[in-house]
Formats: structure tokens, C-alpha cells, sequence
């Protein structure tokens, strides 16, 4: 699952993946946009395969998303932009201007350009049947609280039975492993802000620490301590 807003431009080879129920093909000059909470799975390589990746910043994005979602009905953004798409070229100049190295001024009207064409480049949700978006969106509301199966299936509009199998399929993993995802990712975000890993716990709706510290190494390779003491992205290294 993705924690960030991201846009990857393939620069090499040739890939088959998977995300919103769908299975996508990228080539040389095609672009793959993520999004947090995205389920996204590699499935073949032909030849070696180069990405340029660029993490977006999610505060300017999600409040820019925000405004838009108020002004209209809600879509998902598309996943993929295949090599020649004229809706990619903000994109495009992005990756070009981190390529050639350009001034500040340059880079950030390339980011403030990709942040706007990543929230109004949408399609309608084709691939996620209205109860598995319901079902989405009540997980992340709750993330913090204890509900049971019954309480989802019912804020779905689907039996349970049937809303494990669709969400499995549309989604890539069942409900309770999408939902441990979106806590690991908010506890993340948490430790980034200073919050102790011993109150994070609670915070993100798991028992103790011992089940924070359990998630958190399987999902992120570390321990909540460990992930809290890492330098920050561009601290030099000590003399």
C-alpha cells in the first residue's frame, strides 16, 4: 500500500501491474500516479526496468484535493498515463526540470503545476463498485476506532460475505489488512511529528505497543523507536 502522492516516470523496459482492480502496462515515457492508500502490485518485468520517482507533497495536494471534492462529485485519479498522453505534459516538465537540474523558482512552478494536474486528472471509479468506495471510505474514518465486520458490511450496503470477496478483488487485500495499512501509515506520520512511539499505539486504534511494534516491523521493515530516531531526509552525516 502507498503512503505518499507519487509520480513515476518509466524510463526503461517494459512492466505489467496491478491497482484499482485493474492490470496496467507501462512503457518508456509513461506515467504511474499513486496515491496514499493505493494497493499497487508488480506483476512481470520485461528487460531491466528505470523509474525517475517523485514524491509530491501531501499537505498542498490533500488541501487542493479537498477544494475540489467540495466543488464536485468525487472521482479517483487515474493510475496510469501511457507515453504521447498530452494530459501527462505537466508531468512531463516536472521530471524534465529535476533532470536538467533547474533553479528553485523553475522547480517549484513544476511541482505546483504537477500538484494541480494530479488532483483535477480524475476518471470516474470505474473499478470499485460503490460499496467497496463506501466500504474505503469508512475505514479510513475509523481508523482510530473498534468496529466489527457487520458495522462495515452494513455502512456498505453489502453482506459481509459478499463485500470480503468484492473488496478482495477490487482492492488487492481484505479489509483488515487494508485497514492495519492505513494505521501503520498514520502512525508514520505521527513519529514524523514528534508523538512518542509508546503513545502512538492508542492514537491509531491498536491495542498496545506490542501490536504497534509487530505491524509496524512487518509493513515497514523497522521499529516505531528506529523509525522515530532516523535522521530526517537531507541531515548530513555526523564528522
Amino acid at each position: 500500500m502507498k503512503t505518499d502522492y507519487v509520480v513515476a516516470r518509466m524510463e526503461q523496459g517494459q512492466s505489467e501491474w496491478w491497482t484499482q482492480g485493474q492490470l496496467w502496462r507501462s512503457g518508456p515515457g509513461s506515467i504511474q500516479l499513486k496515491a496514499p492508500g493505493d494497493v499497487h502490485r508488480d506483476v512481470a518485468h520485461d528487460g531491466p526496468i528505470t523509474f525517475q520517482v517523485v514524491v509530491l507533497p501531501s499537505r498542498e495536494l490533500e488541501s487542493l484535493r479537498e477544494e475540489e471534492t467540495n466543488r464536485a462529485t468525487p472521482h479517483m485519479a487515474l493510475p496510469h498515463l501511457a507515453a504521447g498522453d498530452e494530459r501527462a505534459r505537466a508531468f512531463h516538465r516536472l521530471h524534465d526540470a529535476i533532470g536538467d537540474k533547474a533553479e528553485r523558482l523553475s522547480l517549484e512552478v513544476a511541482v505546483t503545476e504537477a500538484i494541480s494536474a494530479f488532483v483535477r486528472l480524475k476518471e470516474p471509479v470505474a473499478h470499485q463498485t460503490r460499496p467497496v468506495k463506501r466500504a474505503m471510505d469508512y475505514l479510513r474514518s475509523r481508523i482510530s476506532d473498534s468496529f466489527t465486520l457487520d458495522d462495515l458490511a452494513n455502512y456498505s450496503g453489502l453482506d459481509k460475505f459478499h463485500l470480503c470477496r468484492a473488496f478482495r478483488a477490487q482492492i488487492g487485500m481484505p479489509p483488515h489488512t487494508y485497514l492495519t495499512n492505513l494505521r501503520i501509515a498514520r502512525a508514520k506520520r505521527l513519529l514524523e511529528r514528534g508523538v512518542t512511539a509508546s503513545e502512538v499505539a492508542s492514537l491509531v486504534g491498536l491495542y498496545d505497543q506490542s501490536q504497534l511494534n509487530r505491524h509496524f516491523r512487518r509493513i515497514v521493515g523497522t521499529t516505531p523507536g528506529r523509525y522515530a530516531s532516523r535522521p530526517a531526509p537531507g541531515t548530513p552525516p555526523p564528522l
